[in-house]
């Protein structure tokens, strides 16, 4: 298979010049971990072996697959920067793949993987004795952007523990190194808190769900939830470290909290709302009932956040901050005494407030506060850093004024959008998205001076499940896109109008033939197939380009 069917597309890749050829991995062939690399070497092994049905056992020599850090690597491309050279040119082995670090190795072993071709991402064998060969190439590469991340919403739909695992390991096939878990909303909450066990008892359930968008008249009368325990997500987070992926939690404060109110409506604004009779949602879109201004409110969600701190070890935890309806704290005499009290002038005063309390209570903890961008709404504490989702504009706005930045505009990167035109979509939301727009994105506005730039971390694809309701689902929405935002994540590419996207399709080939062998029910290029469709189902398409705002 010639390298350059690689996805996402490497720095540079050079076939041996003096013709063809290649080298095959064999029952003879080892590995050999450097130091620093031993847990590389497990995850090659876990990968490969299965499908390989190969021992991989250690030992150097000339039949080995060499892992090792590099200074040099790491100088040229970065501590996530790799070279693999397969030509046996340099060393005495088989295959040498050196990093910046031990993630850099992780990521050279990922595109070794691809080398061997598609059946080499299967979990067994699907022809025993089979000769997996490589062709005699060099790929030297490194990621463009330290965060390349996806966001999954867990609240609207969960997905078991074992869905979070397998959509790891495909963040990972694509070099992506950020999870974005989104564990609270109106809908459910996801994490068991011990010092609150109503959280799950109650606020991860609800009975019945709307099917499709809310302006359905269809539901699901099955209840519906689920939640992570303190195990669970222990496992979710060692299973992404050991692929150099960080998880970044998501609690939801102050809006978008009616699951917590449900679980203990002393969180509420109780002087306006009978928050006793509240329930789970069952219904999409934004709630009026948000979190109470009060201490209680403040101590609750702190002995949230410490648990939370406990079993996350991300720098960044997400605290959303969007969508905070104020109707509530409006018509409150205790809002509008806390208001009054704090000297602010209004309700959006109010919001940030409760955002900046907990940006100062999780760097008294050696941890930086990350939100939508609405936190931006009021001022923001020198240290907090901002998801632009409702476009480029608040990115702009907080990368030129000091703050640091993930990029995921709504036009561009909601993988919940529908990928077509026409009735064949599933549930159709949003604007039309398709595999080659979300090619053409680019995370960084031309607009912004040098130094603002330097405050863009990166970029992520969000993955909003209302209308999905499975893994299924999940992956027909997500892929093939995520392959494209990979691509633009990690690769260094021309501007949007100048990709080769020609050239991608093309790659696409070959990597729809590793999707199929990862099990991943993805959109076929020609449109869904007849199972994946949802006649009859109301969605919310918006016609016409979306913005670029």
């Amino acid at each position: 298979m010639p390298p350059t069917n690689l996805v996402p597309a490497p720095l540079v890749a050079e076939c041996r010049a003096d013709g063809p050829g290649h080298l095959s991995l064999d029952e003879r062939t080892t590995v050999d971990a450097r130091p620093g690399t031993e847990g590389v070497a497990r995850g090659l092994r876990t990968a490969l072996g299965p499908a390989t049905g190969l021992p991989l056992a250690d030992g150097s020599g000339p039949h080995s697959i060499l892992l090792r850090v590099s200074a040099e690597v790491e100088r040229a491309y970065g501590p996530e920067g790799y070279r693999l050279s397969t030509d046996r040119s340099a060393e005495d082995v088989a295959v040498l793949v050196e990093g910046g670090s031990a993630a850099g190795v992780f990521w050279g072993v990922q595109t070794l993987r691809q080398l061997l071709g598609p059946d080499a991402h299967r979990r067994a064998p699907v022809a025993h004795g089979r000769d997996w060969t490589l062709p005699l190439v060099t790929v030297e590469d490194g990621p463009r952007f330290s965060w390349r991340g996806m966001m999954l919403d867990v609240s609207r739909h969960f997905l078991p523990k074992d869905d979070i695992l397998r959509q790891l390991d495909l963040l990972a096939a694509h070099k992506l190194n950020v999870f974005h878990f989104h564990l609270t909303d109106d809908q459910g909450w996801r994490i068991e808190i011990e010092r609150y066990p109503k959280l799950a008892e109650v606020g991860a359930w609800r009975t019945r769900t709307k099917w499709g968008h809310r302006a359905s008249g269809l539901w699901d009368e099955k209840p519906h939830g689920g939640h992570y325990t303190h195990d669970d997500i222990r496992e979710i987070v060692a299973y992404a470290a050991e692929r150099h992926i960080t998880v970044v939690p998501e609690i939801d404060i102050p809006g978008h909290s009616q699951a917590a109110i449900a679980a203990y409506p002393e969180l509420g604004n109780t002087d306006v709302v009978d928050t006793a009779s509240l329930t789970v949602w069952d219904n999409w879109g934004i709630s009026p009932n948000v979190l109470a201004p009060g201490d209680t409110t403040l101590r609750f969600y702190e002995g949230v956040l410490e648990e939370v701190l406990g079993l996350f070890p991300s720098v960044f935890v997400h605290i959303g901050g969007d969508e905070c309806p104020k109707d509530q704290w409006k018509a409150s005499p205790a809002a509008q005494a806390r208001i009054k009290e704090l000297g602010l002038a209004d309700e959006d005063e109010l919001q940030s407030w409760f955002v900046r309390h907990f940006e100062r209570w999780l760097a008294d903890r050696g941890r930086r506060l990350i939100g939508w961008d609405e936190i931006l709404e009021g001022g923001l504490a020198p240290g907090a850093a901002v998801s632009s989702w409702r476009g480029y504009q608040g990115g702009i706005a907080a990368a030129e004024a000091g703050h640091d930045v993930v990029m995921c505009p709504q036009q561009q990167v909601y993988l919940d959008h529908r990928q077509a035109a026409g009735d064949d979509e599933p549930m159709p939301i949003g604007y039309v998205r398709t595999l080659e727009d979300v090619y053409r994105f680019e995370p960084l506005p031309p607009s912004l001076s040098p130094e603002a730039a330097a405050h863009v971390l990166g970029t992520q694809a969000n993955v909003w499940t209302e209308v999905m309701q499975d893994r299924s689902r999940v992956d027909y929405q997500v892929f093939p896109r995520l392959a494209a935002f990979a691509e633009v994540a990690w690769s260094a590419l021309p501007a949007p109008a100048e990709r080769d996207f020609a050239d991608f399709e093309r790659r696409m080939e070959t990597h729809y033939a590793r999707l199929d062998a990862l099990g991943v029910d993805y959109r076929p290029p020609g449109g869904p197939r007849p199972w994946q469709r949802r006649p009859g189902i109301l969605g919310r398409p918006i016609e016409g380009a979306p913005p670029n705002v």
